[in-house]
């Protein structure tokens, strides 16, 4: 095979793209690098010089891989198709988890309001990824009709170059284009919980989705996610006399095997066993309805905090904490691989006793 570097007019500028040629066919590659017209000064020349490098390094990279065999007329057809497609199937793939799906959809409708149109894999370079970063950090909106915050700025530019990543591991891209751009600083998380009395009136008030409100109760009781309560079996719930009941699962988000004690009110919560292969919750699947009917039976109950699934998982580690259990505890009970992820819940409690030594006030 033999790659030519060529160059064509398009759009008032040069585009600069390679030409393969091999037993008779041919295809092209765009390299989304512009040459300017007639450059009139040096900073001009400058630019246009720099540019053509950049092209001549692609194509000498090129004939090192087509010469190593690993370049070929079937990665410029890849390169050809729909990345808008391939991140909108990766997100779908997500759905399985409440929090992370909600991300991944998030990233999704911004991605596309930053580019309505279709964009092909050849067509992202280091100015698309930048172009779309700088969208989320100034004009992109959120809830309330205001800016992004911090640390949604942070998960949605994380999930889109996880995409890219993908990408690159499925061997469409031979380089990822967000090589060398900054991340977002990661703000200070907000971590929304309910308070013992929150949760009691929950328990206390119907809700229309009645396996929501049982896997949510369960979750508060024992602090698993969504996705591990999702898939659970009955085969995992398991007895002895020495440990009481507990629950063997591998943790979907982390992988990792646990072993995790539950109570006996949250065993009784679930009602009568079922066949061990069976679903503990059958039933379940997040979308956005269900987060709704989430929403509803807690003002239902007169809680007006912005309530999600996830936040069952942080009511169970804060509630932990409130009562007394340890913070090393805490951290194997969630299934944490680093203490310091649960101390952003004993943060949580160190503001709320900041804020009742301040209850205390005399006349002096």
């Amino acid at each position: 095979m033999k790659v030519t570097l060529r160059e064509r007019k398009k759009n008032g500028k040069i585009a600069l793209y390679l030409d393969y040629y091999n037993k008779g066919k041919r295809k092209t590659e765009y390299l989304s690098l512009y040459l300017i017209q007639n450059p009139k000064t040096k900073n001009e020349r400058n630019v246009n010089k720099k540019t053509r490098e950049l092209a001549e390094t692609i194509w000498a990279q090129r004939q090192v891989e087509i010469q190593q065999g690993q370049y070929g007329f079937n990665d410029i057809e890849k390169l050809k198709g729909s990345f808008t497609t391939y991140i909108t199937a990766l997100a779908e793939k997500k759905n399985t988890s409440s929090g992370n799906y909600g991300n991944w959809y998030s990233m999704l409708k911004h991605f596309k309001a930053y580019r309505p149109t279709d964009i092909t894999f050849q067509d992202l370079d280091k100015e698309f990824v930048e172009g779309f970063k700088d969208y989320l950090d100034k004009k992109a909106i959120g809830r309330a009709n205001k800016p992004l915050s911090q640390n949604s700025k942070y998960s949605y530019y994380g999930k889109f170059t996880a995409a890219l990543k993908q990408a690159v591991a499925d061997g469409i891209l031979k380089t990822n284009p967000a090589n060398g751009i900054s991340h977002f600083k990661q703000g200070e998380p907000q971590r929304e919980f309910l308070t013992l009395e929150e949760l009691q009136k929950a328990v206390n008030t119907e809700c229309e989705l009645p396996q929501l409100k049982k896997a949510f109760i369960f979750s508060a009781l024992t602090g698993l996610r969504w996705s591990d309560i999702e898939k659970m079996k009955w085969s995992e719930i398991q007895h002895s006399k020495e440990r009481g009941y507990y629950v063997r699962f591998r943790q979907k988000k982390t992988k990792g095997a646990e072993t995790l004690p539950i109570s006996d009110q949250a065993v009784e919560l679930l009602g009568e066993r079922g066949n061990e292969d069976d679903l503990v919750l059958p039933g379940l699947h997040y979308s956005a309805w269900t987060n709704l009917k989430l929403q509803q039976w807690m003002m239902n109950a007169g809680i007006s905090k912005t309530i999600t699934f996830h936040c069952a998982r942080h009511t169970y580690a804060t509630l932990q904490l409130t009562l007394g259990t340890d913070i090393y505890t805490v951290s194997k009970l969630l299934g944490h691989k680093e203490l310091r992820t649960t101390q952003i819940y004993a943060k949580v409690i160190d503001d709320k006793k900041r804020e009742a030594s301040n209850r205390i006030k005399l006349d002096l």
